[in-house]
Formats: structure tokens, sequence, C-alpha cells
């Protein structure tokens, strides 16, 4: 699931819908999707989520809404995904179930240990690179994300600043995937890009010989 995930980000909307880019993203790969909406109101982004969550069902990849419980709830979707600024996880946890995949954003091994604690399923920990989508994103190191995927016994995706060029220097750290957002949505021909991200993930998840 976490091999190549993909985060979206309505800044590259243009020439394709969202819905187009997120199938293109699909036929080229993708094992995950995060919707992350911070603009829309909340019928439009019931109605995006509910059509992005069918999309990802008939290539059988989870779907997560990020940050918002209510919407996740309400389209059903596979999952949702809170930073360390949104609700709390072990609340999240109590409001959508045990079924429903948890994500969890963390920087730090105390964070994601107290994640993983409150019932997370699985970590985002980032920004492993400079990132140019969060500005504000609080830098990880190549040793703290080791350390974060040496104490934790759930699945770790690394996110920020990830593309082709740097992707394969997180090989070692232990991480299950790379969470990718301009990386994808930005290029020309997103389906062709995934298949690159793909192989390149697979070859960064392979432990040496």
């Amino acid at each position: 699931m976490m091999l190549l995930y993909g985060v979206t980000d309505r800044a590259w909307v243009g020439e394709q819908t969202l819905y187009e880019q997120v199938k293109s993203a699909l036929k080229g790969g993708l094992t995950c999707l995060q919707l992350r909406e911070k603009q829309l109101n909340d019928s439009a982004f019931l109605t995006e989520a509910t059509q992005l969550k069918e999309l990802c069902k008939q290539y059988g990849v989870p779907f997560i809404v990020n940050d918002n419980v209510e919407i996740a709830v309400k389209c059903g979707a596979d999952g949702v995904h809170v930073g360390q600024q949104d609700m709390l996880a072990q609340d999240v946890r109590k409001r959508v179930g045990e079924e429903m995949i948890l994500g969890v954003s963390a920087q730090t091994v105390e964070q994601a240990i107290e994640a993983e604690e409150a019932g997370a399923d699985y970590l985002g920990v980032g920004a492993v690179f400079s990132s140019t989508t969060k500005l504000d994103a609080a830098d990880v190191s190549y040793e703290t994300l080791q350390a974060i995927c040496s104490a934790v016994t759930i699945p770790v995706v690394a996110i920020g600043g990830i593309n082709r060029t740097n992707l394969l220097k997180l090989s070692g750290s232990g991480v299950d995937g790379a969470a990718l957002v301009s990386a994808i949505f930005s290029s020309a021909d997103i389906e062709q890009e995934c298949k690159c991200l793909r192989s390149l993930s697979e070859r960064m998840v392979t432990p040496c010989e």
C-alpha cells in the first residue's frame, strides 16, 4: 500500500481535471491515494471524495482523506490521515472505528511511538527533503527516519520533496514507500511518471543482499 503513495494537489489542475490526473496515476501504478483539499467547501469536497473513492476502488487502491474525518466517514473512505496539529490520533480512532485505516504524520521517534500506541496503522514521516508543497514542514534527517522505522512495527512512508532524482537516497532507511505530490501531479505525463516512480520505489525498498 505504501510503495507509491500519491497526495493530490489542486495547484497542478489545468489541462486535466483532478479526476483525470488521479486516473492517470492509478494507471501508472499508484498504490495508495490521499485526497488533500484545503479550499473546497464541505459539499464539493464530499462530492469529489466520493467520486475518487469509487475510482480508486476500480483499481483496488486504498483511498485516504487528509485531515477531514467527517468527510472520510461520509464518503466511506478506506482511511483518514491526520497531522500533529490536527485531531488527536486516539480521538480519530474512536470516531472512525477499527476498520478504517488511520495514518498519522510524525517527525520524531517520540511522535511515531505515540501514534502507534494511539492506534495508527501507518506513519507519514517528513519532510525528508526540502518541499515546495508544504513550506512549514519540519525537516527529518535520514538518521531520524531510520530511527523511526526501527522504533515502530507499523509501515512508514517518507514524504517531502521526493522525486525521481532523490528517491533512491532513501534506500536502507527501512521505509515502506514514498509519498509524492508535485513529482506526480505536476508531470506532463502522469501515467508514465508513475511507472518510473513505481519502479524506483520497488528498488528503494528492496533489501541489499
